[in-house]
C-alpha cells in the first residue's frame, strides 16, 4: 500500500496545501493511505476536521508526514526540509530547479524522485499543471500592481483606469501566453490601455482577435521593449520557458528609462525573471522594493494570496497524473504517460530534465535509461 503524505508549506506567507479533502477521498478510494500534516489545510479553508472525513490521518510533526513514500506539495521543498529527502522518496510539487541549484544538488545527492508540476508538459505542447497558476498570477500581477500605483506605496498616485476626463494609463504586458493572457484580461477589465509583446506571430494576432482595436500588439524584441516601457505605468513579465531560467528582456537602461513611481511585477521570478533590475526575491510580507525610482513586486507565490482558489485549482490538475501514478506505478507511469515522464526532473541521482540542466550547468541523463 502506498502512503501519501501532505505537509504543512513552510515557505514565507504560502497557505496553499498540496490536495484538498476532496482529492484525498479519490487518492484513499484507489487503496493509498494519506497523511496530512496537523493544520496543513487551514490557509485554504480545510479543516483537519475535512480532512478525517475524507479517511486521512492527521499527523502532528512533518517527520511524520514526509515518511512518505510521496510526498505532494505546492512549493519547493525549503532548506529545512532537506533533511528529510532519501532514496524512495518521490516529491510531487513545484519546484523550479533552474533558481534552486542548492535544491538540486540535495535532491540528486539523495536520490530523490522530483516530479515538478512546472515541467510537465501536454500531448499539445501545452502544460496543464502550470496553467491554472498562471491564470491566478497573471490575474493578479495587474491588480496587484494597480494597488502599488497609490502614493501610500511610492507610487504614481493614479488610477490604471481613469475617470471621465483624466487619461486611463498604460499597461505593458511582456509574453502572450496563459498568464500574459489573464493578465491582458484584467487590465483591460480595469479600463487600461493594453500593450501586450510576444516573439510569435500568431500569438499576436489569436490576441488581436480576442481584443480587436482595444489593445496593440507589437513584436517582442529590444527596440520595441525599450519603447513599450518607457511611458508605461505598469509592466508585467510573464515570459517562461518550461525548466530553463527565464530570459533577460527587459535591461537596467530601459527600467531607468521609466517614469518614477511606476510599477514592475514579474510572474517569471520564481525561474530567475526578466528584469537585469531583480536583484532578489521577495515575499508577501515585503513584496516591493524601489529601484531607479520603480517599485519592483517580486513575489515568488503569488497564488498564494489567493490560496482557496489556489488550492482548488491545483487539485483539479495534479490529481489525474498522481491517481495514474498510484493505478500503474511510478515506472510504468513514466513509461507510459508522456506528460509525467516530462515532469521528472531528478530520478536516482541524476538529472533528468534537459532544459533544468543546462541553466544549472549539469549533464542530464535521459530518463527511460534509468528505468528497467
Amino acid at each position: 500500500m502506498v502512503s501519501i503524505g501532505i505537509p504543512k508549506e513552510i515557505k514565507n506567507n504560502e497557505k496553499r496545501v498540496g490536495m484538498t479533502a476532496q482529492g484525498v477521498s479519490e487518492l484513499i478510494r484507489l487503496g493509498a493511505t494519506i497523511y496530512v500534516e496537523q493544520d496543513a489545510g487551514i490557509g485554504s479553508g480545510i479543516t483537519n476536521e475535512e480532512y478525517i472525513e475524507n479517511g486521512a490521518i492527521i499527523k502532528e510533526t512533518a517527520e511524520e508526514v514526509w515518511a512518505a513514500d510521496i510526498v505532494v506539495k505546492v512549493k519547493e521543498p525549503q532548506p529545512e526540509e532537506y533533511g528529510f529527502f532519501r532514496p524512495n522518496l518521490t516529491i510531487y510539487t513545484y519546484f523550479h530547479l533552474a533558481n534552486e541549484p542548492k535544491l538540486a544538488q540535495a535532491l540528486k545527492e539523495n536520490q530523490v524522485t522530483a516530479i515538478g508540476y512546472e515541467t510537465m508538459v501536454g500531448p499539445n505542447g501545452d502544460l496543464p499543471l502550470l496553467t491554472p497558476m498562471s491564470t491566478i498570477a497573471g490575474r493578479l500581477a495587474v491588480e496587484t500592481a494597480s494597488h502599488f500605483l497609490g502614493n501610500q506605496y511610492g507610487g504614481q498616485g493614479i488610477l490604471i483606469g481613469g475617470i471621465p476626463g483624466v487619461k486611463n494609463g498604460k499597461v505593458v504586458i511582456i509574453g502572450g501566453g496563459t498568464a500574459g493572457r489573464n493578465a491582458v484580461q484584467t487590465a483591460l477589465g480595469l479600463g487600461a490601455h493594453v500593450t501586450v509583446l510576444d516573439i510569435k506571430m500568431e500569438t499576436l494576432t489569436e490576441i488581436e482577435q480576442l481584443y480587436g482595436k482595444e489593445i496593440v500588439t507589437l513584436m517582442s524584441n529590444p527596440t520595441n521593449i525599450a519603447e513599450a516601457v518607457k511611458d508605461a505605468d505598469i509592466v508585467v513579465g510573464t515570459v517562461l520557458i518550461p525548466g530553463a531560467k527565464a530570459p533577460k528582456l527587459v535591461t537596467e537602461e530601459m527600467v531607468k528609462s521609466m517614469k518614477p513611481g511606476s510599477v514592475i511585477v514579474d510572474v517569471a521570478v520564481d525561474q530567475g525573471g526578466i528584469f537585469e533590475t531583480e536583484d532578489r526575491v521577495t515575499t508577501h510580507d515585503d513584496p516591493v522594493y524601489i529601484k531607479h525610482g520603480v517599485l519592483h513586486y517580486a513575489v515568488a507565490n503569488m497564488p498564494g494570496a489567493v490560496a482557496r482558489t489556489s488550492t482548488i485549482a491545483l487539485t483539479n490538475v495534479t490529481l489525474p497524473y498522481l491517481m495514474t501514478i498510484l493505478r500503474d506505478g511510478l515506472e510504468e507511469s513514466i513509461k507510459n504517460d508522456s506528460t509525467i515522464q516530462t515532469g521528472i526532473n531528478t530520478y536516482k541521482g541524476h538529472i533528468t530534465n534537459e532544459a533544468v540542466a543546462t541553466a544549472l550547468d549539469m549533464t542530464s541523463t535521459e530518463i527511460l535509461t534509468l528505468i528497467h
